[in-house]
């Protein structure tokens, strides 16, 4: 039922010119993936800082709100650009984006940093911030910080593997697979 929707929005997507523009464009899909790109690697190197510091790792002498601080504002800049330019890549090609077991593990683990995000913010705003100038953050911090980090490094893997065509729904693969990529047509052939 949710791959057949997924699908749907995905045609109804594509069906729109400016979508195929967008993919079939010399330069613009390019300029869109590499500013995709470029965005992610400032949002990912702001937040590294930040969560080597709250993982106790570096910058131990500097407090960790002057980082946040001096960071939070470019980082999130980058986050912005790189999830409209997300987005953008999503609508030139979103068939087959839909279909690939690489984009919908990367939405979640997407979804899963986000929420790790939150409640990081969260935990560091209603504390007393006494461990500020602590070399070594709370434990519960500097586990939000090390599941951050691999979230995002997982997020960049997958991202990465969504250019090759290793599961692909043309591909001969076994059932559980067409249903984990959403293979709506080739599913259809197994029943």
């Amino acid at each position: 039922m949710l791959n057949e929707l997924l699908l749907k929005f995905a045609t109804w997507l594509d069906s729109f010119q400016s979508s195929t523009d967008l993919h079939e464009s010399l330069y613009m899909y390019g300029w869109v993936e590499s500013t995709h790109v470029l965005t992610l690697i400032l949002f990912l190197g702001m937040l590294v800082v930040i969560d080597l510091r709250l993982l106790g790792v570096a910058f131990k002498e500097v407090p960790v709100s002057t980082i946040v601080e001096r960071l939070d504002k470019p980082m999130m800049i980058g986050f912005v650009i790189m999830v409209i330019s997300g987005a953008l890549l999503f609508f030139a090609i979103p068939i087959r984006s839909t279909q690939s077991i690489w984009f919908r593990i990367k939405v979640v683990l997407l979804i899963s940093a986000g929420i790790n995000a939150f409640l990081i913010r969260n935990m560091t705003r209603s504390s007393d911030m006494s461990w500020d100038n602590d070399p070594v953050p709370p434990t519960r911090i500097r586990v939000g910080a090390a599941l951050s980090l691999g979230l995002w490094l997982s997020v960049i893997g997958v991202g990465r593997s969504m250019a090759y065509d290793w599961w692909d729904c043309h591909k001969e693969l076994p059932y559980f697979m067409y249903w984990a990529a959403g293979c709506v047509n080739e599913m259809a052939a197994f029943e």
